[in-house]
């Protein structure tokens, strides 16, 4: 839908005195690290595939490597009881006895719910049961919420103007920040409504730490390219407390060579995007956990300076995208959109540099010494070069 000038100004001016943070500045200071369910099991999680991805975090070394959150999306809700409160459905018998155990493992557990009477898959969402929700999830011991628009898109298609269908939108997420801040807990507030309305503009004064700014991903090397490489221009909106969110992870799932994988992290990496698995790690192999462990790689998502990364030039196929770091180097993203290997050549003047940079490939480990200004490489089909570079 479009907005107007005008509903821009009310926005504006309505939220204008409410703080930037969801709740405390604290609460993702860097982009969330984790797992989530949906993209490998879908409606089939439960409680015994949740504790096996826990086990396996811990045990691969993914929570070593930062990956701290194992998150339950879509359809664990059941039926509410007679005081209205939300019970789980018999795939998870007790989801405070499954938060003990992730919590045990040095993890925290996230959930999934809608702002509308349903949920994407027609489970119970949360409307009209915002706070009693928020204290279930409290005292079940979560640190995550997905809140997911689906369920509320009924009532914005009854609205009469498209500025009231999106005020019912930015009140339903208030609602439940509100509500999650009341229960003292401090718990991840991921806004999931697709970039619906330039979300980047407003998701942090609703208290969003995150907010979709895509349709959902698939594992198609032609889906995680069209949401990666729209996220040009959207730099400004993120850091510390609330990120654009490209949606989730597919590496490993199968879908995608080892190359296009690479780009998939690595432009994530530089978006400064939330880095949430969505394979299964009880089973995954020794490439798949190479590709998501890279600490080199992690490290330029995790940057404590938090300033997303932005596309720098394209030259048909090839794009170079870079993002400034916290200790004055950049990273530095050279992508091959081709279905060919292409040779790619990249000016580092266009990067602020007049001379020759160090530079270190990630994905190799390998220092390269000094390179450029002019800068030539051959980049495999679908592939990227990832740079650390530095006067």
């Amino acid at each position: 839908m479009k907005r107007s000038i005008c509903l821009a100004l009310i926005v504006a001016s309505q939220f204008c005195s409410r703080p930037v943070s969801a709740q405390k500045n604290d609460i993702a200071a860097r982009p969330p690290m984790g797992w989530n369910s949906w993209n490998h099991f879908k409606d089939k999680v439960n409680d015994a595939a949740v504790r096996a991805q826990a086990e396996a975090m811990v045990s691969s070394g993914m929570r070593g490597a930062g990956y701290i959150y194992v998150n339950i999306d879509d359809t664990w809700e059941g039926d509410r009881d007679a005081n209205g409160n939300i019970q789980a459905n018999s795939k998870f018998p007790d989801m405070k006895a499954l938060a003990d155990f992730v919590h045990s493992k040095g993890l925290k557990l996230g959930i999934y719910s809608s702002p509308g009477s349903k949920t994407c898959a027609k489970f119970e969402g949360s409307y009209g049961h915002e706070l009693q929700d928020a204290k279930t999830y409290a005292a079940w011991g979560i640190d995550y919420l997905k809140y997911d628009l689906c369920g509320l898109r009924d009532q914005m298609k009854d609205a009469a103007t498209p500025e009231a269908a999106h005020q019912i939108m930015v009140d339903a997420y208030i609602k439940m920040r509100d509500a999650l801040r009341s229960t003292g807990r401090p718990i991840v507030y991921s806004l999931c409504q697709y970039g619906n309305d330039a979300v980047w503009e407003w998701g942090a004064t609703v208290g969003g730490n995150l907010w979709r700014t895509t349709g959902d991903i698939s594992d198609k090397y032609t889906s995680m390219a069209a949401i990666g490489f729209s996220q040009a221009g959207l730099a400004r909106f993120a850091g510390p407390g609330h990120w654009n969110d490209p949606d989730m992870l597919e590496v490993g799932n199968g879908g995608m060579t080892e190359d296009e994988y690479k780009t998939h992290m690595s432009l994530w990496a530089i978006l400064a995007a939330p880095l949430l698995a969505g394979n299964d790690l009880s089973t995954m192999t020794s490439q798949t956990l190479a590709l998501l462990t890279n600490r080199d790689v992690i490290a330029v998502d995790q940057d404590s300076a938090g300033k997303q990364g932005d596309r720098v030039s394209a030259e048909g196929p090839i794009e170079v995208w870079s993002r400034p770091l916290a200790d004055g180097s950049k990273a530095v993203g050279i992508f091959n959109r081709h279905q060919l290997p292409l040779a790619a050549h990249v000016d580092f003047h266009t990067m602020g540099y007049s001379h020759a940079v160090k530079a270190k490939d990630l994905w190799q480990g390998k220092d390269l010494g000094s390179i450029g200004p002019a800068y030539t490489v051959t980049i495999p089909a679908h592939g990227v070069v990832f740079l650390k570079v530095w006067p």
